[in-house]
């Protein structure tokens, strides 16, 4: 059976506070961050609070057949005409949602040069890379599900669900 491993309120704050400081360190500044639906909202809306930068939202998880797909080919036509865009989610897991919006936005016309993502915990075996991470973890060797202080309203069976999905793709 997955373990179910719960994120605290201040280890997400922590992480948050990491990828501001790394964002500020690295000078490169986005001119709008975008929290990917629903995992990576909310740490968007404490990024853009802890960094001033505007905010904007893709829905991703819903599952409403092109909804999403409007929205980043909106972020596409920001970065072909030069603006930068942070994608911001909770987990680079198996790489596949990152892999999936890199690509929308590049068959739209994006301009990869303009694209940063920032998670709060980064598998190292996933398929994709981020640009900054609050945390990073191995699959090989940590199988657990992280459930975010968002996610914490959900029926466990819901995450254990969602768990099984990942590990068994």
């Amino acid at each position: 059976m997955t373990e179910l491993a719960y994120v605290v309120h201040e280890r997400f704050v922590e992480g948050v506070k990491s990828l501001a400081e790394q964002l500020d360190s690295d000078g490169w500044r986005p001119d709008f961050i975008a929290g990917i639906g629903r995992g990576g909202l909310v740490p968007a809306v404490f990024l853009s609070h802890a960094t001033g930068v505007t905010l904007l939202s893709v829905d991703h998880s819903s599952k409403v057949k092109t909804f999403g797909d409007v929205l980043l080919r909106r972020l596409a036509k920001k970065t072909a005409a030069g603006k930068r865009i942070l994608i911001v989610d909770d987990i680079n897991d198996s790489g596949r949602t990152l892999a999936y919006l890199r690509t929308a936005i590049a068959d739209a016309g994006g301009k990869a040069v303009n694209l940063r993502i920032a998670v709060l915990i980064d598998n190292i075996r996933s398929c994709e890379t981020v640009d900054y991470r609050a945390e990073t973890i191995d699959r090989e060797s940590d199988a657990r599900w992280f459930v975010f202080p968002w996610e914490a309203m959900a029926p466990r069976e819901e995450a254990l669900t969602e768990a099984a999905a990942l590990h068994n793709a």
